[in-house]
């Protein structure tokens, strides 16, 4: 099989170039990591060695289409891998300071948490490394075109970064020694799986942890986020409070707001609990569950969003309401599905 081009390590760029003086390489690798430029616009290569890098060590995404938002702040890439036409989605996003990327790091999602579209759709195979960060290029490639740069990425996208622990971990150590993100601007989600928080603890690199917890009792938690049956809420924060002790640095905690599911006071009541027994206390990230086609419960009315914040605030904890970004382009929390077939499912609701 071939490499594809950003999986490649300098020695393999060496190699698709023989007969190349050593300086060529050092224009390469900056050329694609520092000037987010493809193969064929490297014009610090003569046109035929260009044609021949691409061809030896081509790109692994193919572009299929591209959205953009409403605001013209959100951009969602639809890619297809090389090998296989799996189809990822990234999602590029502009703030006033900052632009950030997300990321993908599997086609689809074995975690199977039914309010997510990619979930919802199923897994089809983990990514390399070297198409975790292409995802990053490109999207920064188009931020140029924007006037911006790329300062933050968070794995958030499609799949469960922890469950692909090792590409995950290669692709944050290209994304920060040859793209020159800072460990601080580099966010891993997982949805709780415990081995996996411990060998991020273990990470050379003290990136920011996010855990997708959705619900702070295991009754509930097992229907939203089933692999709660596996790594229970206990055992996730004994493992969070690990990662705190060896990193210092602040976890958070993602809750998508599902109407009369997990927005009552019994709900607040518990995560202020759990937050509570992490040292630091974790942060709270809300925002309203975002529509998918397989989950007929909506998301919680933007009163009942500024009341549970109000309500945990009141409790202790610090809670930020995260703005929607991207719902008119199915580029936002939840919402990434490729395009794929997706099956309804069934939930109830809880009137506690």
């Amino acid at each position: 099989m071939t490499i594809g081009l950003y999986d490649a390590s300098r020695d393999d760029i060496a190699a698709a170039m023989p007969n190349q003086p050593a300086y060529r390489v050092k224009q390469v690798w900056e050329a694609l990591y520092q000037q987010f430029r493809a193969p064929t616009d490297i014009t610090s290569l003569p046109a035929a060695l260009r044609d021949e890098l691409a061809n030896v060590l081509p790109e692994s995404l193919v572009w299929k289409t591209e959205s953009t938002d409403e605001t013209g702040d959100t951009v969602k890439f639809l890619w297809h891998l090389r090998d296989g036409g799996h189809p990822i989605e990234t999602v590029l996003m502009l703030y006033p300071d900052r632009a950030t990327v997300c990321v993908s790091t599997q086609a689809g999602c074995a975690m199977a948490c039914g309010f997510c579209a990619t979930g919802q759709a199923g897994f089809n195979r983990h990514l390399t490394a070297g198409e975790i960060v292409e995802q990053v290029v490109k999207a920064a490639r188009r931020a140029q075109t924007m006037g911006r740069r790329v300062s933050n990425i968070v794995f958030m996208g499609m799949g469960e970064p922890l469950a692909n622990e090792a590409a995950t971990r290669a692709a944050v150590e290209r994304i920060h020694d040859d793209i020159g993100i800072s460990a601080r601007h580099l966010t891993v989600s997982t949805v709780g799986i415990i081995p996996g928080i411990r060998q991020l603890a273990a990470w050379p690199l003290p990136v920011n942890l996010a855990v997708s917890l959705h619900a702070a009792r295991d009754e509930l938690r097992n229907e939203l986020v089933p692999i709660n049956k596996r790594y229970p809420i206990d055992d996730l924060v004994s493992a969070c409070n690990d990662y705190l002790n060896e990193r210092r640095r602040r976890v958070s905690f993602e809750w998508a707001l599902i109407d009369r599911v997990n927005d009552t006071q019994r709900d607040a009541n518990e995560l202020a609990r759990l937050c509570k027994r992490l040292r630091p206390s974790a942060h709270v990230n809300l925002i309203p569950l975002n529509p998918t086609p397989g989950w007929p419960t909506r998301g919680s009315s933007p009163q009942r969003v500024r009341e549970f914040a109000d309500i945990l605030v009141g409790l202790g904890v610090n809670a930020t309401v995260r703005r929607n970004r991207g719902t008119d382009i199915d580029a936002a929390c939840g919402q990434l599905a490729a395009g794929q077939t997706i099956t309804p499912v069934r939930f109830g609701r809880n009137d506690n």
